[in-house]
């Protein structure tokens, strides 16, 4: 993670703006700013003309409740949260200001944003908020938590708000459950269907405690083993993967199949001797 450099000259504005977008509108706003380190830079020109900076905040806010800590579960106390647009190489981060850590604020690289694809910025810009959005609202074990875990629970609500990229990974060779981000987002999705749609949300409540990895896993999973569960995923993906290959190998015989068809019904046609055009003869070839 970056260190947080002092703070410069910023253009900055606060919202209590709130949007009907989201499930939770009952949730209570904390304050909202953002902070433009450079306003000349592209980066801050994309951002600030894809998005409405008071309202894609707030809506973040309300996906992650919604989707994180439905019927206003326990959260962090959180007083403020500020969005700082600045350069730096990476994607974005989130802390606390360390004079009081009740005070977030989400760092945001305008050079990972000018690097977006234009036709995907608004969603990636989105889908990297909320990601962050819910590292402000998380539990974390009392910091002793396996940061994988973390991560995956960030991609899992991304996941759940329906803004995964296209690129996301359901697994990567030789990596294990705790990969985090994607990989682990995709894994902790795949444990609902056992352990029911809750399973994150009881993981993430389960995280206001001190994490020990094998008494976690026994509470939330009625005794099983996480490597044991995450061995089952991967074999699924596999499956699945052999599955998949074996279908498009099918099409892709079947559109030969029929290609060779189509060209076989094109020689057998009869041949026809084009008709001459109207009112020519053999007298009006140029001599």
């Amino acid at each position: 993670m970056p260190a947080i450099p002092p703070r410069g000259d910023a253009a900055s504005s606060d919202s209590r703006k709130t949007s009907t977008k989201h499930v939770c509108e009952d949730v209570p706003l904390p304050l909202t700013r953002l902070e433009i380190r450079d306003l000349s830079g592209e980066g801050a020109k994309l951002f600030l003309h894809t998005v409405d900076a008071p309202s894609i905040l707030n809506n973040a806010i309300k996906t992650v409740h919604a989707i994180l800590t439905p019927m206003r579960l326990d959260t962090p106390n959180v007083r403020s949260i500020t969005l700082i647009l600045r350069d730096f190489a990476g994607v974005a981060y989130t802390t606390g200001k360390d004079i009081d850590f009740e005070h977030k604020e989400i760092h945001f690289s305008t050079e990972y944003i000018e690097s977006i694809d234009p036709e995907r910025l608004k969603d990636e810009i989105t889908g990297v908020l909320v990601h962050e959005m819910v590292h402000v609202w998380q539990w974390n074990g009392e910091h002793s938590c396996n940061g994988g875990l973390i991560e995956g629970i960030a991609d899992w609500v991304r996941l759940k708000a329906g803004l995964a990229p296209p690129h996301w990974r359901k697994r990567c060779e030789g990596c294990e459950w705790d990969a985090g981000y994607d990989v682990t987002g995709f894994f902790l999705a795949s444990l609902e269907g056992e352990f029911g749609k809750d399973v994150v949300v009881r993981m993430n409540q389960q995280l206001r405690h001190r994490y020990v990895e094998e008494e976690f896993w026994r509470e939330i999973s009625g005794g099983k083993d996480v490597k044991i569960l995450w061995d089952k995923y991967t074999l699924s993906q596999s499956e699945q993967e052999n599955r998949d290959r074996e279908e498009e190998q099918r099409d892709g015989e079947e559109k030969q199949e029929n290609g060779e068809k189509n060209q076989d019904a094109d020689r057998k046609l009869p041949f026809r001797k084009p008709e001459s055009p109207i009112g020519s003869s053999k007298d009006d070839s140029p001599a």
